[in-house]
């Protein structure tokens, strides 16, 4: 059974990060110690956080085998690293939890930095320039001409994400979901128990594309929030940050990363879309 689709991905946590090591400085106060790549190397293993649901970033194929393009390009990493490369799957809470407590060494699936988000995590070089969007009902377009006409409007998607922050921010009302598959999303939307979903435009093209008979589309015209994801690294780890973005930077330059891209969006999302998105939106 097919184990892709699509769940919510810019989650805004509160979790406090773990406490580092440290040794004194010059000037005689404790700074942190990045032993994060020293890690990594003794242990022969890059451990990356996903979820497995979300197609086309990280999702099971009909092999049952763990895919997608931030799986791929993780994996591609972790072999010019000369590292093993093991996935630990959990839900968007999960996976920054599981970073934050050094279970794992980074995330990968699809993540953004939110204002909160950024004060305690940080992200690698891009792998993939969006923007955002909204899945709507085909029959109405569930009655949405704006964001402004959120309001009242029941809005789908997983708990805590600054997606849903946005949704309730103009007036929703919140469904919510834990890590649940696309074509429940979707359904829901078509069936009237939801209206909306908000989510990355090239995710919402991929999901509606790979569910044809489910009757919603992309609201048309109606785009927001340019922006850029990458791999999720909690503050301090810049060692092994470094190592990372090298390759990423190797990747783009030698066109490997160009060509995973196109193998799950059927265009180069590696650099910035064609689209002008002009309007910001934020959850404050």
């Amino acid at each position: 059974m097919k184990k892709w689709w699509v769940t919510a991905v810019l989650a805004v946590s509160g979790l406090l990060l773990a406490a580092c090591g440290g040794e004194a400085s010059s000037e005689g106060k404790q700074t942190a110690q990045d032993t994060s790549w020293e890690q990594v190397t003794k242990n022969q293993t890059l451990t990356v956080a996903t979820s497995g649901t979300l197609f086309p970033s990280s999702y099971y194929n009909d092999k049952n085998q763990l895919v997608g393009y931030d799986v791929d390009v993780a994996k591609e990493v972790g072999k010019r690293l000369d590292l093993k490369v093991a996935f630990k799957e959990y839900n968007v809470d999960g996976q920054i939890a599981s970073v934050n407590r050094g279970e794992t060494d980074f995330a990968a699936n699809d993540f953004g930095l939110s204002g909160e988000r950024a004060k305690k995590f940080m992200l690698s070089e891009p792998i993939k320039y969006s923007f955002d969007s909204m899945i709507v009902r085909k029959s109405d377009d569930s009655g949405i001409k704006s964001l402004e006409d959120l309001k009242g409007k029941k809005a789908a998607g997983e708990p805590n994400t600054g997606y849903m922050k946005i949704a309730e921010k103009y007036g929703a009302q919140l469904v919510t979901y834990d890590n649940a598959t696309n074509d429940q999303y979707l359904t829901d939307v078509a069936n009237g128990r939801t209206d909306v979903i908000l989510n990355d435009y090239y995710l919402q093209k991929m999901s509606v594309g790979a569910l044809p008979d489910i009757p919603v589309k992309i609201l048309e015209d109606v785009y927001f929030n340019a922006n850029f994801t990458g791999f999720l690294f909690v503050k301090g780890h810049d060692a092994l940050k470094e190592k990372v973005d090298t390759v990423l930077k190797e990747m783009q330059k030698d066109g490997t990363m160009k060509k995973i891209s196109e193998t799950y969006f059927q265009t180069d999302v590696s650099v910035k879309p064609k689209q002008e998105v002009t309007e910001t939106v934020t959850a404050d």
